[in-house]
């Protein structure tokens, strides 16, 4: 764990002082980062969310054609984990699992450019290491109320009757309801008179490639005073993000380290913004990394016992894109 013993007392320290702050922490928890705002570009590090922004308005070719190319792995492949998965939710460990796959992409832009040219609620050009553009907020704090907003269903917006088609699916209900209840428990950690203030509402995704529709939902609760001003405990205890691993999420993350053949890194990790006031953070998802030579995009998908796998695999692929237009 980066940022000395504990940079989760890091948090809590800069919060107390109302000292604004950029944290990030992978999926494991064994990477966490947190950095002052005004030392951010001495690190190359650039972000822009509903809080904050240091990405400064630049042009990249705006009106050119984006190349997007990109590789993903076999269906046999796929079908493999996928497999073993539902043999772990046909024994009972895991209801819900989110499997993720490694895509390589060639583009010819890099990936500064893609970040100016990207248009998203979250995104983050982080040491010419890895850039990302996410739909899904985490968690969001304001005053005394906290909030976060899993994001469980994507469709193709071209397909006939695609909302209806999602909104009504039995596989698409059953994960949110799963993932719902899952973000509800891990918010009664932190907060009392934790409800679901909106369940399942759709969000619309504009890619380099066609439209997604998108399900979302929102809980909320009230911070208990013992984690009040205290940030960096409160992501303790909520890492890692529910939608992003599954229930119940202890075992899930094991099954999940078990079978995935990449290494997920800061993908499906957190990163957020305290500016003094609030916090808002996002799910690293929609994440393209450098690896050696080339490019490498990690998308994924939740499985649960309803699921089919030409359809996941299909998703997966669906998720590999740049929210440029």
């Amino acid at each position: 764990m980066q940022e000395g013993k504990n940079p989760f007392r890091k948090m809590n320290e800069l919060c107390s002082r109302k000292v604004p702050f950029f944290f990030i922490c992978d999926f494991t928890g064994d990477r966490v980062e947190v950095i002052p705002l005004y030392e951010l570009q001495e690190h190359d590090i650039f972000c822009s969310n509903p809080l904050f922004s240091n990405a400064s308005r630049r042009t990249y070719g705006k009106n050119t054609t984006l190349q997007w190319k990109k590789y993903p792995m076999a269906f046999n492949e796929y079908s493999r984990q996928f497999e073993k998965v539902m043999s772990e939710i046909n024994r009972g460990n895991t209801y819900l699992l989110n499997l993720t796959c490694a895509t390589q992409v060639e583009t010819g832009c890099t990936m500064e450019e893609l970040f100016y040219r990207s248009d998203a609620k979250y995104k983050l050009y982080f040491k010419d290491q890895f850039v990302h553009f996410s739909p899904e907020p985490f968690v969001k704090i304001s005053g005394n109320i906290i909030s976060s907003y899993p994001m469980k269903g994507t469709i193709d917006a071209d397909e006939e009757d695609a909302g209806k088609k999602i909104m009504e699916s039995k596989k698409e209900i059953a994960e949110q309801y799963i993932i719902v209840d899952l973000i509800r428990n891990d918010l009664s950690i932190v907060a009392r008179n934790v409800k679901v203030e909106d369940f399942r509402y759709i969000e619309e995704i504009i890619t380099n490639e066609k439209k997604l529709l998108a399900v979302s939902s929102k809980i909320s609760g009230d911070i208990k005073e013992e984690y009040a001003s205290r940030i960096g405990d409160i992501f303790s205890a909520l890492l890692p993000a529910g939608s992003i691993c599954g229930a119940p999420k202890k075992k899930t993350v094991e099954i999940i380290l078990q079978t995935e053949s990449h290494v997920r890194g800061w993908y499906t990790g957190v990163w957020g913004i305290f500016d003094g006031k609030d916090t808002d953070s996002c799910v690293i998802i929609r994440y393209l990394e450098k690896q050696d030579d080339h490019f490498i995009f990690k998308s994924g998908g939740g499985i649960t016992a309803l699921s089919e796998v030409t359809a996941e695999y299909r998703e997966m692929i669906d998720k590999v894109y740049a929210p440029v237009s």
